[in-house]
């Protein structure tokens, strides 16, 4: 089968979510209101809550939320097969992240641009909001120990990446000065993808390296010392104002993701690569995950992902400039990024990449033995190369860079957050100490490092990465489904139709609690005894969220009143 037909039915699919699905949630159940005021606007300051440009912010949005894992958990969960695969990120991305992204954009956007932990005391009570701001403090820490251990291994895998990557940081910052300062926006984008270009030419005939690199044994090694470094960036990157480097670098690096979503599908029409991978996998090695529930914890980012709703609550609904906005930031954001999962699967399932079903299954060996991104990077060069003609050597350069660049930005972003909840745990609880920026931000810092270095293979510092992988997808999905569950209880309160958020709520955290309990199974009978103590507090801590959570249904459906909150913003939409 050629793997054309995977890409049209992804791209149908994805058109119907834009055209008609999420145009009926923005019109009939969210109901955006064009006059309605954004936090953006209201507590204007400069430095967090900046009125954005559509185009910028969904640039910022998209890359914040893209990172690594759209092509790490797409490129790890084809060995079950690559039909799974692709219907789990097409329906994911239409009916379950484009609605959650979308959902937590808006409802946050009408609770002052609230983080969904401090929205979830709004909707639900203050102990709720206590429990919910912990799972999300653990899920970032995982995602930044995850995101820099998968960087770690690419700058040290292609050493041509670490030019561009690094590169990257000048040019962010004149854009977002060159933004600021109302120079035309189209100019600025065209001379900074250029720049960008350029750089990651550079990289592909100067490939740099740490010292050291050839001696495992210096430091911490070449990947312990990426994951230190990556880590001082991002802790003082966590504290500039958004518009100086976040805001720029995440568009930018949009720019460049939708021209390498575009060279990448468009090699596929030239090349017509034919599918060498099974639709499902009969030969699973020994030890194999279940396909349920594990494929639904493995590809989160792709389909369906509660870190979306941290830096949609988090980030951008503090850039909202306009409601009517929402719509095209959180759902087409999903939707990009499904885009991405699905070049994803053909870049490592199609003839270009192994040439047969038995070079395939040679390569694919195992579960937790396949390529990952570097999987991605090598079959996506072969793909350009072929279709486009561009150098093998340049294109690898290229998706190198793109995976790089993607995990720091969300690496960015997710500090920032860390920062944000120590911040209002400062206030919360009246500890002058953690509001200061700096305190702040070296304690979601010094978590990170922790569990970066605390779960290892055994082979080098900073190899637990994949060990990891498993603990943020299931936490991932659980937050994701106590998302949902916020935003209906949202709507509900407004008297609209919750039917649309809960049943994927309904759905996900039930996948995701039973990969839950099979990895916990996992990690107690090997000893793992961090990621056995984070699944369980994970695990706790939601069941006691969703507790107070049907505790609040349960009073609406027997006829409880609604907020002054939701009275108010029922009033500004006519209701």
């Amino acid at each position: 089968m050629s793997s054309i037909f995977i890409v049209l039915f992804g791209l149908v699919g994805f058109t119907f979510g834009w055209f008609v699905y999420s145009k009926f949630i923005a019109e009939k159940i969210y109901r955006l209101d064009p006059n309605y005021e954004t936090p953006a606007h209201k507590f204007n300051d400069g430095v967090d809550y900046v009125p954005t440009n559509k185009f910028v912010l969904w640039g910022s949005h998209f890359t914040a939320v893209a990172g690594a894992a759209p092509i790490a958990g797409p490129a790890l969960a084809v060995y079950w097969g690559w039909a799974p695969a692709v219907l789990w990120v097409t329906f994911g991305s239409i009916f379950f992240a484009g609605v959650h992204d979308f959902g937590a954009l808006w409802a946050s956007s009408r609770h002052d641009g609230k983080s969904i932990g401090a929205l979830s005391e709004s909707v639900i009570g203050k102990r709720t909001r206590a429990l919910f701001m912990v799972v999300i403090f653990l899920l970032l820490m995982l995602v930044n120990a995850v995101f820099s251990t998968i960087i770690a291994t690419d700058m040290v895998i292609f050493p041509t990446s670490v030019f561009p990557a690094w590169a990257a940081i000048p040019v962010a910052i004149c854009v977002g000065v060159l933004i600021r300062r109302k120079v035309n926006l189209l100019a600025v984008s065209v001379i900074g993808v250029v720049i960008l270009y350029f750089t990651i030419w550079v990289g592909s005939v100067m490939p740099l390296y740490l010292p050291g690199t050839d001696d495992p044994d210096f430091l911490l090694g070449p990947n312990g010392n990426w994951i230190i470094i990556l880590f001082m960036y991002a802790g003082i990157a966590s504290m500039l104002p958004v518009w100086l480097l976040l805001q720029p670098r995440d568009y930018i690096n949009g720019a460049q993701l939708v021209i390498g979503l575009i060279v990448m599908y468009s090699a596929v029409l030239i090349a017509m690569p034919t599918v060498s991978a099974p639709a499902f996998n009969p030969n699973l090695a020994e030890g194999t995950p279940p396909l349920f529930p594990i494929l639904f914890v493995t590809i989160a980012c792709g389909a369906l992902s509660g870190f979306h709703g941290i830096v949609s609550s988090g980030t951008s609904s503090k850039q909202l400039s306009n409601e009517k906005d929402a719509r095209f930031v959180g759902y087409l954001g999903a939707l990009g990024e499904g885009s991405l999962a699905m070049i994803t699967i053909v870049a490592v399932t199609g003839s270009l990449y192994a040439a047969n079903a038995a070079d395939w299954s040679a390569i694919y060996t195992s579960f937790s033995g396949g390529p990952g991104q570097k999987g991605f990077i090598e079959g996506g060069a072969v793909l350009i190369s072929t279709g486009w003609g561009i150098p093998e050597a340049f294109s690898q350069t290229m998706l190198a860079t793109m995976v790089v660049l993607f995990a720091g930005t969300t690496m960015d972003a997710g500090l920032r957050l860390q920062r944000y909840i120590v911040q209002e745990w400062g206030a919360i609880y009246n500890i002058p100490p953690l509001k200061n920026n700096i305190i702040s931000t070296l304690i979601g810092v010094g978590f990170c490092l922790l569990l970066a270095f605390g779960v290892t293979a055994g082979n080098y510092p900073g190899d637990g990465g994949n060990l990891i992988w498993p603990v943020f997808g299931a936490t991932n999905q659980i937050l994701a489904s106590l998302t949902l569950l916020i935003v209906s209880i949202y709507l509900m309160k407004l008297g609209r139709p919750a039917i649309y958020t809960l049943t994927p709520m309904v759905f996900i955290i039930f996948m995701a609690f039973w990969a839950s309990v099979w990895y916990l199974i996992d990690y107690f009978q090997t000893e793992r005894w961090l990621l056995v103590a984070l699944n369980l507090a994970v695990m706790t801590v939601s069941v006691m969220v969703m507790l107070e959570a049907m505790s609040v249904i349960s009073k609406l459906r027997g006829g409880g009143e609604v907020g002054e909150k939701e009275e108010a913003d029922a009033a500004t939409t006519g209701e």
